[in-house]
């Protein structure tokens, strides 16, 4: 199986030497011995839009090049990139370009197309991928779990284990639980403990009433976030000192910079959040979050 990294790029470059195809998630899953269904939400988790959609944009802005180009009939143009009915080009045309490609021709006008999408090399660890930053909008949310009092020096490697005891063993005492597959491990640091940090193991509950005793409740203030995706080829319990510290370096890179238009508020809190449903046992994703503030020229 292809690492995360190489299984994007190959997807990418299939879309881009097959675009006068009929090529399809599904034809693509099977090359990559992928189930459709989670080639679609391991693409949509990277790149932040559907594959379908992704392939039928670039059809049509591969397509604009015979439309301006040559003489070529529509329907001539519909058959050379796989669609079987002319009509059927024509609705997807308009619906993507917002005008008919005969009047788009007549007119000559300029369009906006869908560019090729690319990795780079800043997106590439040792066996995974990370992407990002995004900026978003993190609404408010509350979690119970368990408190660990961690070293900093020791966190790669303390908090990966306190995830595994918890999601093992302590979350199924916690009714409330909005979405029994999610797991946050949030982590906080104390302006006075110049040595440790707090790292609550977690799920998100619909309120704070009627936590077991023992448990540690926290809430999270809806603020602007950075948000960092990684994919990773193995399970989330592989998850060790050595794929931590790979993330977190490249995180780090990007908060030293002092280009960037955001500072990352990590130093206050952060958390990661693993959506377990969407592991087939191929490849884990796992989503990580810090609020920030605008830099100020």
């Amino acid at each position: 199986m292809l690492k995360p990294y190489n299984l994007l790029e190959n997807v990418l470059i299939d879309i881009e030497r097959n675009i006068r195809e009929n090529l399809n998630s599904n034809i693509l899953a099977n090359k990559y011995s992928l189930s459709d269904g989670h080639l679609r939400r391991l693409f949509k988790f990277a790149f932040k839009q559907n594959i379908a959609g992704y392939i039928r944009a670039r059809k049509l802005s591969a397509s604009l090049y015979e439309l301006f180009n040559t003489d070529l009939n529509i329907i001539d143009i519909a058959l050379s990139y796989g669609y079987s009915y002319e009509q059927t080009y024509i609705r997807a045309f308009k619906d993507e370009f917002g005008s008919a490609p005969g009047e788009l021709r007549k007119t000559g006008q300029i369009v906006k197309v869908k560019p090729p999408l690319y990795l780079f090399d800043e997106n590439k660890l040792e066996e995974s991928v990370l992407f990002g930053p995004d900026i978003v909008m993190v609404p408010k949310f509350h979690i119970a779990g368990k408190s660990h009092i961690i070293p900093y020096d020791e966190s790669v490697t303390l908090a990966p284990k306190a995830a595994i005891h918890f999601w093992e063993n302590d979350r199924k005492h916690i009714n409330n639980v909005k979405n029994p597959n999610v797991y946050i491990g949030l982590t906080c640091n104390n302006n006075y403990d110049a040595m440790n940090s707090e790292y609550i193991t977690s799920v998100i509950v619909s309120d704070l009433e009627n936590i077991p005793q023992g448990y540690r409740c926290f809430t999270f203030d809806g603020c602007l976030c950075a948000r960092f995706r990684y994919i990773g080829q193995h399970h989330y319990y592989d998850i060790n000192s050595r794929i931590a510290s790979g993330m977190y370096n490249r995180i780090w890179k990007y908060a030293s910079s002092k280009h960037e238009k955001y500072i990352l508020m990590d130093d206050k809190v952060r958390f990661e959040k693993i959506d377990t449903d969407s592991y087939d046992g191929s490849y884990c994703q796992m989503e990580w979050f810090t609020p920030v503030t605008e830099r100020n020229e």
